[in-house]
């Protein structure tokens, strides 16, 4: 398509911009309550539901408080609350079995949560860095990060998760062959309806450290996570990874983490037409929190203008910890 643009003065584009009301009829995109994902932290661990203090305002939840926050976002207007728990060491090991128990805590907090605000969906992460005394996302053998038995381990624990009632399954670990996996799973189970959004895109980022400080896998990490998540210097290999979740069977697809991959995501939209989310993940939140903290930005402008350049780059929602105050601000 070939762009007609009269010259000056036929063209002033300035027109659109003279008032509030020429500015809405021109505007291209716009937020709402409805694209917005709350991601919270979760704990049994007594004394560990406080404010994570390299997230400012952000506190982990025990079950009263996880209930609190689907209370919120039903009132708000916010569709999805996101599960990420905070789990004791001691119950930690290199084998992981906390992560598909039954009555593990993060399955408690979903089944609670479905049944006091059943109109909320529950998204749930999908991998083993909880539970894993290795910090790692998938099982460690001779410090190698082993795909195939981690995956088989990945299905018990989204097994159990669709039986305490999520909605929304998250594969977080960047495992090949897990979304076939966990879509076979789901068929065989019974489980036909759940939807799985794929971290599709899930790129070896430093932007993680405050969300490992919030699950406390910080000091538990040995090593690092390169060899499963992407290199932050490619883009075509985002479109391979997006490519093959779809044809595993991914309903929506995420690229992680959100503002510094803006090109990613608008890749993603404009290849697959796929329902494409993002996730403003903890160093962006932590980032623009401290300038707002030192007066250097405006937080509710600074807020409302970062989320509103993920849906101007494609995204159809965004996973945010700025959730239920952006959507106090845009109302439902």
């Amino acid at each position: 398509m070939t762009l007609i643009t009269p010259p000056f003065p036929t063209n002033r584009l300035r027109r659109m911009r003279r008032t509030p009301a020429l500015r809405e009829l021109a505007q291209e995109h716009r937020l709402s309550v409805k694209d917005l994902i709350w991601p919270i932290f979760i704990t049994d661990v007594p004394g560990a539901d406080v404010e994570i203090s390299s997230m400012p305002g952000v506190v982990r939840r025990t079950l009263k408080g996880a209930i609190e926050a689907a209370e919120e976002a039903a009132k708000l207007g916010i569709p999805a609350i996101c599960l990420f728990p905070y789990t004791d060491p001691a119950v930690k090991t290199e084998t992981c079995e906390q992560a598909w128990a039954e009555d593990n805590f993060t399955n408690k907090v979903i089944a609670a949560m479905k049944e006091a605000v059943p109109e909320v969906a529950i998204m749930t992460d999908i991998a083993l860095d909880p539970y894993n005394a290795n910090g790692h996302d998938g099982l460690v053998r001779d410090g190698i990060i082993i795909n195939d038995e981690t995956v088989e381990a990945l299905v018990k624990m989204a097994l159990a998760q669709a039986e305490a009632g999520a909605d929304i399954l998250g594969p977080s670990d960047m495992m090949d062959g897990r979304i076939g996996a966990l879509r076979s799973a789901m068929e065989a189970a019974g489980h036909k309806d759940i939807t799985i959004l794929s971290y599709a895109a899930k790129y070896a980022s430093a932007f993680y450290g405050p969300f490992r400080d919030a699950v406390g896998a910080s000091g538990a990490l040995k090593g690092d996570k390169k060899t499963y998540q992407m290199n932050p210097g490619n883009s075509d290999e985002a479109l391979r990874n997006v490519a093959r979740d779809i044809a595993e069977g991914a309903d929506m697809v995420m690229v992680k983490p959100g503002m510094p991959y803006l090109d990613i995501v608008r890749r993603v939209k404009d290849t697959f037409q796929m329902p494409t989310y993002a996730y403003q993940v903890s160093g962006e939140y932590a980032m623009l929190m401290a300038a707002v903290q030192n007066g250097w930005l405006d937080h509710d402008k600074v807020m409302l203008e970062s989320l509103l350049a993920f849906r101007r780059a494609g995204c159809d929602g965004v996973l945010t910890y700025f959730a239920p105050k952006a959507a106090k601000l845009i109302g439902a």
